[in-house]
């Protein structure tokens, strides 16, 4: 199953926890953080996704990072 099924697949899910910006998921893959916040910016948002997990007891700084456009929205995906 390619990566973009599973994170499609694990955004059915109830999230981890929200923020101002983002809903996060628990995915097979990784940790998602998808974009709510309406219009994405131009540039995937890691900066503001590694401020706004901290508020939900994620430390990502030191994962891997990536960004997926799905039909849900903008995902950036964490990952070791």
């Amino acid at each position: 199953m390619a990566i973009r099924e599973l994170l499609e697949d694990a955004l059915k899910e109830p999230s981890i926890g929200t923020t101002a910006c983002f809903s996060w998921h628990a995915t097979p893959v990784g940790i998602a953080a998808l974009w709510r916040a309406g219009q994405p910016p131009g540039a995937p948002p890691f900066d503001d996704a590694l401020k706004e997990g901290l508020q939900v007891g994620l430390d990502l700084s030191r994962e891997e990072r990536e960004f997926h456009q799905l039909t849900n929205g903008l995902v950036l995906l964490f990952h070791s």
